[in-house]
C-alpha cells in the first residue's frame, strides 16, 4: 500500500510540474513603443514595381531560352525608376547578372547588405488569369511574374532608398543593395558579390535576403499574425539511386527487376524518417510561438523534455512544414527505366531531393540512406548538394533591426525566428556573416504563398506598399 501512495505522490507531483510549466509559459512583455511614421511616394513605388514586372526576366537552366535584352531591358531602366539611387549609389555589374550598389554612409565600419532578385521562374501563359508580365492592376491588386518572388523587394529597396535620399538621409553606416538576376537557376551572381566583399575585407553586420514573411496559421494554437524570420536555412542534396541489370525481354523477368528493387528502396526511406533534430532556431521559435498557443500546446512546448516523442510522432505522420522544421525530409521527384514497355532496363535510377536539418551533413545524410535501403547493388550519386547554413546570431544589434522594423511594420504581429527550409542566395555569405537573417518584406495569405512559382502570382497594392515601408525603417537604423 505505501508502494502505491509514493506512486499516486510521484504521479500527482508530475503533473504539477507539467501543469505549473505550461501556466507560466506566457508570452513574453515586449517594450511598448509607437513607431514613428514613414512618408514616400506611393505612387511611384508602384509605378517601378510594375516597370519591373513588365520585363520578362526569365531564367532557365538552358541559358539559350532566356532572353538577354530582357535582363538588360530592366537594368537599363533603374536610373529613370530611381534617379537619386543612381546619382548617389554607384552601381558595379558582376558576372551572372549580379548588380551591387553601394550607398556610402557616414562611416564604413558596420555594413549591412540588403538582397533580393530580379529573375523569374517560367509561365505557362495558358494557365493565368491575366497576362503574367503585363503588370495588370484590377481592384487593389497586380498581377505578375515577380510580384512576390521578388520583385517587390527588389523595389522595395530601391524605392526607400530613393525616398530617403531625396529626404536628405544618409545612413550611419555603408549599405550595400546585392540583387542577383540568376537565383532561380543557382546563378553565380550573388557568390561574386561575396568573392568581392571577402577580398576587399568588408564583413557585414547585416545581410537580409528573401525568406519568411507574415503569414497566419502557421504554428499550432496561434490565431494571431507571425512574422517569421529565418536565422538558418536548410541544406539540400539531389541524390541519384541507380542499379544496373543485363536486361532482356520483360516476357521473362526475374524475381525482382531493377524498377522493382528501386521501388523496395524509396519505400523503405520513406518508411524510416530522419531521426527528430531540434535545432537552435525551431528551439527558438517553439519558444517565441509556443507561449501564445491554447494551453495543451503549451503543456507540450513547455514540456518538451517530456513531450519529444509525442511531437516527434505528430510531425511524422502529418508530414508537411512542421515536419520539415524537425528533421531531414526525403522527397522522392523522378525515375527512369526502360525505353520500351515490353524491356526490362539494363539500368533504371530515380532522383530524391533531400533537404537537410541543419544537425545533418551531406555525408551524413547520403549514409544514413545508405543503411536504410540497404541493397549493395543500389548507387548512390550526389548530384548537387549544399550544406545547411550556419545559424545566425538574434542576440545583436543585426536581429534588432530587423525584428523591429517588422513589428513596427506590421502592428501586432508576433515576430520569430525560424527555420527556412527552402534555399536562398544568402546562403553564400556562411564564411562572411554570423547575422544573416531571411525575411520577405510581405504579409501573405495561403493563397498568395501557393502562387509563388505558380499560376497566377499578384501581390496587394498595400503589400508591396509596406515592402517599401518596412525597408525605409531598417535603413534608417543603418
Amino acid at each position: 500500500m505505501l508502494a502505491l501512495y509514493i506512486v499516486l505522490a510521484l504521479i500527482v507531483v508530475f503533473l504539477a510540474v507539467i501543469v505549473i510549466r505550461a501556466l507560466r509559459f506566457r508570452p513574453r512583455q515586449a517594450p511598448q513603443r509607437e513607431p514613428e511614421a514613414v512618408e514616400f511616394d506611393k505612387d511611384a513605388a508602384i509605378n517601378a514595381l510594375a516597370a519591373l514586372v513588365r520585363c520578362k526576366t526569365v531564367s532557365s537552366e538552358d541559358a539559350s531560352k532566356e532572353d538577354d535584352a530582357e535582363f538588360e531591358k530592366l537594368v537599363g531602366m533603374l536610373p529613370a525608376l530611381y534617379p537619386n539611387v543612381a546619382g548617389v549609389c554607384p552601381m558595379q555589374r558582376f558576372p551572372g547578372r549580379a548588380l551591387l550598389f553601394h550607398w556610402k554612409g557616414k562611416t564604413a565600419g558596420e555594413p549591412a547588405v540588403l538582397m533580393a532578385h530580379y529573375d523569374v521562374v517560367p509561365v505557362e501563359e495558358d494557365h493565368w488569369d491575366k497576362p503574367p508580365f503585363d503588370a495588370v492592376i484590377e481592384n487593389g491588386v497586380m498581377w505578375g511574374r515577380g510580384t512576390l518572388d521578388t520583385k517587390v523587394t527588389f523595389n522595395g529597396i530601391l524605392s526607400a532608398a530613393e525616398n530617403l535620399i531625396s529626404q536628405g538621409f544618409q545612413p550611419e553606416n555603408d549599405i550595400y543593395f546585392a540583387f542577383s538576376g540568376g537565383e532561380e537557376v543557382n546563378g553565380p551572381g550573388a557568390k561574386n558579390i561575396v568573392d568581392y566583399f571577402a577580398s576587399r575585407g568588408i564583413t557585414p553586420s547585416l545581410v537580409l535576403d528573401e525568406g519568411g514573411a507574415v503569414v497566419e496559421h502557421v504554428f499550432p494554437g496561434v490565431e494571431a499574425p507571425c512574422a517569421m524570420i529565418g536565422i538558418a536555412e536548410k541544406g539540400m542534396i539531389n541524390l541519384e539511386y541507380s542499379i544496373d541489370s543485363d536486361g532482356g525481354h520483360a516476357s521473362a523477368p526475374g524475381p525482382h527487376t531493377p524498377v522493382g528493387r528501386l521501388s523496395k528502396a524509396c519505400a523503405a526511406v520513406e518508411n524510416h524518417p530522419f531521426p527528430m533534430h531540434i535545432t537552435k532556431p525551431v528551439a527558438a521559435m517553439f519558444d517565441t510561438l509556443g507561449r501564445h498557443s491554447g494551453f495543451v500546446y503549451r503543456l507540450i512546448f513547455a514540456n518538451l523534455w517530456c513531450f519529444k516523442g509525442v511531437l516527434n510522432g505528430i510531425c511524422k505522420k502529418s508530414g508537411g512544414e512542421l515536419n520539415a522544421l524537425v528533421r531531414t525530409t526525403v522527397a522522392f521527384t523522378q525515375m527512369q527505366g526502360s525505353k520500351a514497355p515490353n524491356v526490362i532496363p539494363p539500368t533504371a535510377s530515380m532522383v530524391s531531393n533531400i533537404r537537410l536539418n541543419p544537425a545533418d551533413s551531406v555525408d551524413s545524410a547520403r549514409e544514413y540512406i545508405k543503411s536504410v535501403v540497404g541493397d549493395a547493388d543500389v548507387s548512390l550519386r550526389v548530384v548537387t548538394c549544399m550544406e545547411p547554413s550556419p545559424v545566425s546570431r538574434i542576440d545583436c544589434a543585426g536581429w534588432e533591426r530587423v525584428s523591429s522594423a517588422v513589428a513596427d511594420t506590421w502592428r501586432g504581429c508576433i515576430v520569430s525566428p525560424y527555420l527556412m527550409v527552402q534555399c536562398s542566395d544568402s546562403r553564400h555569405y556562411r564564411d562572411l556573416s554570423d547575422r544573416v537573417y531571411r525575411f520577405s518584406a510581405m504579409d501573405l495569405t495561403a493563397e498568395e504563398r501557393h502562387s509563388i512559382h505558380g499560376n497566377n502570382e499578384r501581390i496587394r497594392l498595400e503589400t508591396a506598399k509596406r515592402a517599401v515601408e518596412f525597408f525605409i525603417r531598417v535603413m534608417k537604423q543603418c
